[in-house]
Formats: C-alpha cells, sequence, structure tokens
C-alpha cells in the first residue's frame, strides 16, 4: 500500500505543478494583453501627435520635419489623385 500512496502522493504532486504553471501561463498572456493594450494607446496618441504637428506645421518653412511634412502632402496629393481615377473608372 505504500507504494501506490507515493504514487498518488506523486501524481498530486505532479498534478499541482501542472495547475500551478498553467495558472502563471493564464496571468502571463493576461499581462502581455494589458501590456498590448497600452502599447495601442500609445501608438495612437503617437500618431495623432504627428497629425496635429503636421497639421500645424506643414506650412512653416522652418520646422524640424520640412521633409517628412513635404513627403505627407505629396502622399496625401497622390492619394487624392488615385480616388480621383477610382471614382472615374466606375463613372461616379
Amino acid at each position: 500500500m505504500e507504494f501506490f500512496e507515493k504514487v498518488g502522493e506523486t501524481i498530486t504532486a505532479k498534478g499541482k505543478d501542472v495547475a500551478d504553471k498553467a495558472k502563471d501561463f493564464a496571468e502571463i498572456a493576461s499581462l502581455r494583453s494589458q501590456i498590448s493594450t497600452c502599447e495601442e494607446v500609445m501608438k495612437k496618441n503617437y500618431l495623432e501627435i504627428g497629425k496635429l504637428y503636421y497639421e500645424q506645421f506643414k506650412e512653416a518653412e522652418y520646422n524640424d520635419f520640412v521633409e517628412q511634412c513635404t513627403a505627407i502632402t505629396n502622399a496625401k496629393n497622390g492619394v487624392e489623385a488615385l480616388e480621383a481615377k477610382i471614382k472615374e473608372i466606375k463613372g461616379v
């Protein structure tokens, strides 16, 4: 009987270890999800700051981001031209 008791204790201990590891993995997954949420909030706000900066300084001759503002303006103009072509093809 002592053999079966030791086997039972071992199985119980291993089961507890597995349960503890599963709990740890679940907690880590939850924390990583929260980190991702925080990073998305940061990304969204960085993007918004950039848009606000662009709108405020796109016409300025002297700003630290003249190249980037020009590239954005050119890309926006390109998008408008492409959208116009799409409308033309659709006959709208």
